[in-house]
Order: C-alpha cells, then sequence, then structure tokens
C-alpha cells in the first residue's frame, strides 16, 4: 500500500520525493509509457454505427505496450466524460456539482466559519493518466491543470478583529492540480459477460496553485471583502488542507459512480480482447 499525504505550499524534499518516487518507480511505468498531455477536448465527429461503442477504445492483453493502449482508452473517454454519454445514463461531468462544503477556519466561539453551498467544479474531465497500476487493486496518479470551483457563499464569526457574517460568491482555482487515486475493483458476471466494479476508491488531492477570492458579500461593503480576500489569499493552501478531509470523501464517492455507471455498461470482454 502506498504511503500517500498530501502536502501544502511548503512541503518537505522528502515528501515530494516520495511522491516522484511513486511516479518513477512503485507504479512501474518507464518513460515510454508515459502519456502525453492532455490536449483541447474536442468531441469527435459522428461516424457510422459500429459494433462497440465509440466512446470505447479496445485493447489487447497481448499488446506488450498494453498500459499504454489502456492510459489511451481512459484519454478516448475525456470528451465523452465532458458531455455525458446519454445512453448509459451517464451525466455529463462538466461541471460536476457537489452540495456542500463547511469550513471552521478560526477558533473560539466567535470563529470564522464558512458553508459553501452548491458547488460547481470545472476541469476534471481535461485530465492526463500519468501512471498506473492495475490489478485488484489498482493505482493512478492523474494530473489535471486546473480546478475551478464556483459556490454560493456564507460566513459567520469573526474574521481578525472584523464581524464577518455575510452571503455571497466564492471562487477558486486550484492549479496543477495532481490527484493520487487508489482502490480495489472486483469482477461480477452476468449474461455471460464479465463485468468490473469499483468497490471502493480514494482520491488524494495535492495543488500547487490555490488561489480563492470572495464577490458580493456584506452588502458590497469594501473592507470587509478585502480583508476576506486579504485572509484567503495568504491563507490559501491552508483553506485548502481544511477542505481536504470532505473534498476526499465527496470527490471519492463521486468519481466511484461515475466509473460504476460506465463499467456496469461494458463487459470487460468488449474493451480488453485476447
Amino acid at each position: 500500500m502506498i504511503d500517500a499525504h498530501i502536502t501544502h505550499r511548503h512541503h518537505s524534499t522528502e515528501s515530494s520525493s516520495r511522491w516522484d518516487a511513486l511516479s518513477s518507480s512503485r507504479l512501474g511505468l518507464g518513460r515510454a509509457a508515459r502519456a502525453p498531455a492532455a490536449a483541447e477536448i474536442r468531441l469527435p465527429a459522428r461516424t457510422a454505427k459500429t459494433k462497440e461503442a465509440e466512446y470505447v477504445k479496445q485493447c489487447s492483453r497481448s499488446d506488450p505496450k498494453l498500459i499504454t493502449c489502456l492510459i489511451d482508452a481512459l484519454h478516448h473517454l475525456r470528451p465523452y466524460l465532458s458531455a455525458g454519454i446519454p445512453e448509459i445514463e451517464l451525466p455529463a461531468v462538466e461541471p460536476f456539482r457537489m452540495d456542500e462544503l463547511t469550513l471552521s477556519l478560526t477558533g473560539g466561539v466567535n470563529g470564522y466559519k464558512v458553508q459553501l453551498r452548491d458547488l460547481l467544479i470545472r476541469g476534471a474531465s481535461n485530465y492526463t493518466v500519468e501512471d498506473i497500476k492495475l490489478g485488484s487493486s489498482f493505482q493512478a496518479i492523474v494530473r489535471m491543470p486546473a480546478l475551478i470551483l464556483d459556490a454560493h457563499y456564507s460566513s459567520s464569526g469573526v474574521l481578525i478583529i472584523l464581524p464577518a457574517s455575510g452571503n455571497g460568491t466564492f471562487h477558486a482555482r486550484f492549479g496543477d492540480a495532481r490527484a493520487l487515486v487508489k482502490g480495489n475493483v472486483s469482477t461480477r458476471p452476468r449474461d455471460g459477460k464479465t463485468y468490473l466494479n469499483v468497490d471502493n476508491l480514494d482520491v488524494d488531492l495535492r495543488v500547487k496553485d490555490v488561489q480563492m477570492r470572495v464577490r458580493k458579500i456584506f452588502n458590497n461593503n469594501r473592507i470587509l471583502t478585502e480583508a476576506t480576500n486579504l485572509f484567503l489569499r495568504e491563507n490559501g493552501q491552508e483553506v485548502l488542507k481544511i477542505m481536504e478531509p470532505q473534498l476526499k470523501r465527496k470527490l471519492s464517492a463521486l468519481f466511484a459512480g461515475i466509473v460504476n455507471q460506465l463499467l456496469r455498461h461494458v463487459p470487460v470482454e468488449t474493451f480488453l480482447t485476447p
């Protein structure tokens, strides 16, 4: 099992080396198997109906570069995940939605507390699978150039020395996001075919650049708005660190649901030939 932890801006050299070691050796992909960077997402032109669904890119078990083929197959899915796949009732992941995050940013009786509701997150489908290890237990490193988060914002309590109760909008940009995805899969026979199911999935997110801001809060009180944005600007990585337990739980559940919705409609024999 991989001992991977989230770090913030001032991560140690040891932590960075551990992540790099995971990339280069633990997942077992050589340089030739590295994936190309994510390109602009464009839906492939529709063609005449073929035997297999167009969102499926087949790979052969006998291919000496099987891992590379499977990574390419995952990249082939990007535009379909972005737009959704109606025939299997898979909704678009751009944007994907999250109900709420509740954050306690400072302590004390009048601590500064924030609630983010109706979150919309964009950029998840523009992923690149950098490394992967497959089996009943799987692991992957997935990179996204940026995740953009928008939400309704409400706060209560005192920020520094200012009363900071109000409502407005929240915007964040998580630049150069890398996710360590781990989980377990099982097989389920059905109608003479074999289907995979993700039994559990964990997503650990590491973000290099964090930008956060609020707007239209405190009845557009300029002083309070600027004080809040100054706090978010100077403490973005720490705010993200407080978000992480909830983000991990919710992202893991969301992604597991998306993956299983796809896998229950595509048997192993369809995407992995002899």
